[in-house]
């Protein structure tokens, strides 16, 4: 890929013309459209995680309805295979028109579940139609793996369906992304371009934490569509970003010549040569892994905060219960992500002033979600410290190499935190202070740990594929991490359920409310199965490590060449 590129950027003459991607400013606005469409899709896949308890106590759902729900996000990518075939649209269509079909897509699903969980659906015609049907799935059923099952409540059937439909948009905006974020920094600050576009779209992990709660609790009344409403809105602007990306890859693709549609037709016989690569396998198997062990835990966090940490009632006529607290929390975190992420990129003494403005400002946020009193807002730090530490560990990998390496780290540190969720944080059950110091330490090192894993995993895709199969590799990659993170929120519920019988028995007799019962669950045995699946993961990353120091895949080499680096520095002094 790297000659073709230097092919169609010289001219007959063989005077060196430069394109759209070798500025930095363009190339880095097209990272940034990209970056915040996936801010928005991120808002919305989270969106009803913190809400849990409410949609227990509102709308009947207990733990396994939730999990179903969750998991059905990825049902028809895994068994209907459309991830493939999102592969093939965006190898043979191009970033482009694939962008904006799953912008279009996510946007549907999301209108859906909106309906779903508003009043109008309630006691509809249509509500009773749920009721009645898709109790029993054939074959599905059969083989245990029916997004539906007899007692699930209709508003979790029909929200299953459109967040099916959501996950069809956002998986195929995950490969086009990265497919995108491939075609403007090939030979460039790749895995720094993908560390960033990461941090940033976590940063919507924490914004749906802190809104969806205070948009299903505003005014006093408690309305869980509101929450969903939110997130509609996001994914509008989701696709207007797209859009606006269309016209930028348009001109690249203008000033190189090359065909969005029809260069380097799709052949099935591409895929054979992806799966006959042992380096892809590693790197997929390593992927279902620490992905199940993240996101379907993201779904659960809150509730399982609410469980283990005790909390006080904020007064109602407080400063800490209002909802400009809210506001100004999260600018405060915004300030925090900014100056962590600025850090990177200046020099002494900036640096250390951005570092300070951050360090403070973390310990402001963490003090007023403790004030707050807000399982939502403690979880909301989550990504605050990857979003320092990710340009770092992209340019390690840009510079240095090591990306596999970075990978086992990143296993450890999550086997790391799950067990001290499971077993050291209960022990301050009961402590207001140590509960939460402990929650917040681990919940930062964990986003830390994440931020290993785009820093050095995707971007090693490159190195063990041909260029013109990237968005089918990924698209394999999303697929098998789409098995994990369809069985895991299931099976996260079911366990959930399964450990705690004792409070699902005396919610049914009246002993206890739904509300007393959404925060009682013990999650011991679900956060050891998740520590389970990164020890797994720490296995397959030695043994990637290992097989790539013998076939010499490249996963521990820089992604800059020392070229590429001295063109990259004589393009900046020439813009400068």
């Amino acid at each position: 890929m790297t000659t073709d590129v230097a092919q169609k950027t010289t001219t007959a003459t063989g005077s060196r013309v430069e394109l759209l991607r070798d500025k930095s400013w363009a190339r880095w606005t097209a990272l940034l459209l990209l970056a915040m469409a996936m801010f928005c899709s991120y808002i919305f896949m989270d969106i009803l995680s913190p809400i849990k308890d409410l949609l227990q106590s509102t709308r009947g759902w207990d733990s396994t309805a939730f999990g179903t729900m969750q998991g059905a996000e990825t049902f028809l990518n895994v068994f209907v295979f459309f991830l493939i075939f999102a592969g093939i649209i965006l190898d043979k269509m191009g970033v482009r028109f694939t962008a904006l079909l799953s912008g279009a897509v996510m946007l549907v699903g999301a209108l859906i579940q909106y309906y779903s969980l508003s009043e109008a659906f309630m006691g509809s015609s249509l509500e009773a139609w749920f009721n009645t049907h898709l109790n029993y799935i054939p074959v599905f059923d059969e083989l245990g793996i029916s997004p539906f099952y007899l007692g699930m409540p209709a508003s979790a059937k029909l929200a299953a369906i459109a967040f099916m439909i959501f996950g069809c948009g956002v998986e195929m905006a995950g490969i086009t992304v990265s497919r995108g974020i491939v075609k403007w920094f090939q030979g460039k600050e790749m895995a720094l371009a993908m560390g960033s576009e990461m941090a940033l779209a976590r940063l919507g992990v924490a914004t749906c934490m802190i809104f969806s709660p205070f948009f299903a609790l505003l005014g006093g009344k408690v309305d869980v569509d509101r929450s969903v409403a939110f997130g509609v809105v996001l994914l509008m602007i989701a696709l207007i970003m797209f859009v606006v990306y269309f016209f930028m890859d348009k001109k690249l693709d203008a000033q190189t010549g090359e065909a969005e549609a029809k260069d380097d037709p799709f052949k099935i016989s591409d895929v054979g040569k992806i799966l006959s690569s042992w380096g892809f396998w590693l790197v997929a198997l390593l992927c279902v892994l620490y992905y199940s062990a993240i996101f379907p835990f993201q779904k659960y966090a809150v509730n399982m905060l609410q469980c283990n940490l005790t909390f006080t009632d904020v007064a109602p006529d407080s400063f800490w219960a209002s909802d400009s607290v809210t506001i100004i929390s999260y600018i405060v975190m915004l300030i925090v992500a900014a100056a962590a992420f600025a850090s990177n990129f200046s020099k002494r003494p900036m640096k250390q002033v951005y570092l300070a403005v951050a360090v403070v400002g973390l310990v402001a946020f963490c003090y007023m979600g403790y004030m707050r009193q807000s399982a939502g807002t403690i979880f909301s730090v989550f990504p605050l410290l990857a979003v320092g530490i990710t340009p770092i560990l992209g340019k390690v990998v840009d510079h240095k190499g090591k990306a596999a390496s970075m990978l086992v780290y990143g296993a450890l540190l999550l086997i790391a935190c799950h067990l001290t969720f499971a077993f050291i944080l209960p022990m301050f059950k009961g402590s207001p202070v140590g509960g939460v110091i402990v929650a917040y330490v681990t919940i930062l090192v964990l986003g830390a740990s994440f931020s290993l894993v785009p820093a050095s995993l995707w971007p090693s895709v490159p190195k063990l594929v041909d260029a013109k199969v990237i968005g089918s590799a990924y698209a394999l990659i999303f697929w098998i991490q789409n098995i994990g993170l369809w069985l895991f929120p299931m099976l996260i519920g079911k366990v959930l359920d399964g450990t705690n019988q004792d409070i699902l028995e005396q919610q049914a007799a009246g002993m206890i409310t739904a509300e007393e019962a959404a925060t009682m669950y013990n999650y011991t045995a679900p956060l050891v199965m998740l520590a389970g699946l990164g020890v797994a993961a720490l296995i397959i990353g030695i043994i990637l490590k290992r097989i790539d120091a013998k076939q010499h895949l490249g996963l521990e080499l820089p992604n800059i060449t020392p070229s590429a680096e001295t063109e990259e520095a004589e393009a900046e002094a020439v813009e400068e």
